[in-house]
């Protein structure tokens, strides 16, 4: 299987696309208006204590309190008949209560952001990420990366870790990117990981609650140090300086890998150039074309996600009426893993496929639907068929989706609907002018936007007219129209002002 990463990136934003055998598989962004902390560590301060949940709320210095679950202890507080580092919510821990007291300092690790009204989710069991290793100073246990599965390798790893951790404290996991680690290596990134801890700890000390205590990775530097190993064909970078910092990382940590990073330099957009456009604004829709004729609906709420399978204008072979529901709801198993994994889709998931009278084609739909799950990052859990021909699944959620990200609820429709953000649009509209410029057909462009979007522009990016002007080399301007939707632009060329946004963006 071929598998690529996609980095495009600029001072506004930042994408990061992954393909499999020429296909979109996950999509990832980020912008400075969307704050993310997962794997941030936060000197917090205990707001609330809640017995009957057994849970916590901490305050961390954001806006929501962090929520801090009982089984998110640290290992060493819990009991004796307890399970050390488990992180279940079942499981035999020492009452919350009898360990935390309001006002209480605590050192937190963030695990999942802030969601809807949802606070982001933290916990005591610290652990530092990386490229080779994950160090948990609250641990002693040693163990490898389930995605490396050659049994003598994992032996041999995990005999040289424990060798090198040996009356030491705190415990390791050898991640994916391992795989061949020599012990030099491997005792290299392990000191530089207890030297950090050790720099957590004593900044922790000094530090007034609430207070940032180390901030994770970002976005590009993140996916680089979690995801590139021999198992990416390439890396193509389109910002130098993203290209550069990136070179310079797997120089030190893993050279052999130097020659997959390529610098994309092109007046056309990326994700043009690699025809993966297209694919992310489908990633968008409610609906959802199969291959077979068939269509799903996705629909997000508050609460779970459900996704309804239907043949659409397929109608197979008339005299067996099973076999062409079997085709559609196995087109549809696949495609639902790929949309959940593409759009970001986390929590609790319902689908409905179309009834079947077969068992056996209910456990073949079942297995095909679990055997695409298989290639998520993301964790996940499927049930058997509900009495109500149903399959609840739920998927490990971290972040707001990509749809949560992008968009604003409706004004006009009261909630039921989503436009896009200001900023979103302003990026929109900066990808079409690209294109233009790329194809050289004009060298004039007005582009009339919303009075709300135009003074986005004005109070956060004055410069974005001169800035993108300069890189296309093309006369711009901008103009408020207040019969315009919030949602909506328009490229009007020429003296003449021919309405060309139709030609430039993607639809």
């Amino acid at each position: 299987m071929k598998r690529e990463i996609l980095i495009s990136a600029s001072d506004e934003e930042s994408w990061v696309a992954l393909k499999e055998n020429g296909g979109l598989t996950e999509l990832m962004f980020d912008r400075p208006d969307q704050i993310r902390h997962v794997g941030d560590i936060f000197l917090g301060r205990v707001e609330a204590v809640l017995p009957g949940i057994q849970a916590a709320f901490v305050d961390i210095g954001e806006e929501k309190a962090a929520f801090l679950h009982a089984s998110d202890l640290t290992r060493e507080e819990e009991t004796d008949g307890g399970r050390n580092g488990s992180r279940g919510r079942g499981r035999n821990t020492t009452p919350i209560q009898n360990v935390l007291n309001k006002g209480q300092k605590v050192l937190v690790k963030v695990t999942k952001d802030a969601i809807s009204t949802k606070g982001p989710r933290v916990t005591m069991q610290i652990s530092l990420p990386g490229r080779f290793l994950v160090y948990m100073p609250d641990s002693n246990h040693v163990g490898v990366s389930r995605k490396i599965d050659h049994r003598g390798e994992r032996g041999r790893l995990r005999s040289m870790a424990k060798d090198i951790v040996a009356g030491q404290p705190g415990g390791v996991i050898v991640r994916t990117a391992g795989e061949e680690l020599t012990p030099e290596k491997l005792a290299r990134e392990y000191n530089h990981l207890r030297n950090q801890w050790n720099g957590i700890r004593k900044k922790a000390a000094k530090a007034q609650a609430p207070a940032l205590i180390h901030a994770d990775a970002k976005l590009i530097s993140g996916v680089i140090r979690d995801l590139f190993t021999n198992r990416f064909d390439a890396v193509t970078i389109d910002n130098r300086r993203a290209y550069d910092q990136i070179v310079q990382y797997v120089r030190t940590f893993d050279p052999d890998l130097l020659d997959r990073i390529h610098y994309y330099d092109s007046p056309r957009p990326l994700f043009d150039h690699a025809d993966i456009e297209d694919a992310i604004q489908r990633s968008y829709r409610r609906k959802v074309d199969l291959p077979s004729g068939g269509h799903v609906i996705i629909e997000q709420t508050e609460a779970l996600v459900s996704i309804d399978v239907n043949t659409g204008r397929f109608t197979g072979k008339k005299k067996d009426p099973e076999d062409t529901i079997l085709k559609t709801n196995l087109d549809a198993a696949r495609e639902i893993a790929t949309q959940l994994r593409l759009r970001d889709i986390g929590g609790i998931i319902v689908i409905d496929f179309i009834d079947m009278e077969s068992r056996e084609n209910r456990k073949r739909v079942l297995h095909e639907l679990r055997s695409h799950l298989g290639r998520d990052r993301a964790r996940t859990r499927t049930w058997e068929v509900s009495d109500l021909g149903l399959i609840e699944m739920t998927r490990q959620r971290v972040r707001p989706s990509l749809l949560q990200s992008l968009t604003e609820p409706c004004s006009a429709c009261a909630g039921t609907g989503h436009i896009w953000t200001a900023p979103t649009l302003i990026r929109e509209i900066e990808r079409c002018v690209h294109r233009a410029a790329a194809k050289g057909d004009e060298q004039d462009i007005l582009v009339r936007v919303h009075p709300r979007v135009a003074l986005q522009v004005m109070e956060s990016e004055p410069r974005f007219l001169r800035r993108l002007s300069k890189k296309t080399r093309m006369r711009l301007d901008l103009r408020d129209d207040p019969l315009m939707r919030h949602d909506e632009f328009r490229l009007l060329a020429g003296r003449a002002r021919v309405d060309v946004t139709s030609k430039y963006k993607v639809a």
